[in-house]
């Protein structure tokens, strides 16, 4: 099974929202629903983090990782 993007995530969390929004599922698909908004929700959250530590930080000559506002 191929791991989905974080566009993908983002689509699929953005379509959730708009058929809760819409408010004509049952009470237990929106159970369902909200549930796996919440699971996507993480998994982009959990994205987002370990890029921004990504793009924060920089290797200097010695190949150590630095923050990124630190001299080199």
């Amino acid at each position: 099974m191929t791991e989905r993007t974080f566009e993908q995530n983002l689509a699929e969390l953005e379509q959730i929202v708009n058929r809760l929004e819409q408010g004509d599922v049952s009470l237990e698909d929106s159970l369902q629903q909200f549930q796996r908004g919440m699971s996507l929700s993480k998994q982009l959250q959990d994205t987002l983090t370990q890029a921004e530590t990504t793009f924060t930080k920089m290797v200097n000559d010695n190949g150590q990782e630095v923050p990124f506002s630190e001299e080199l």
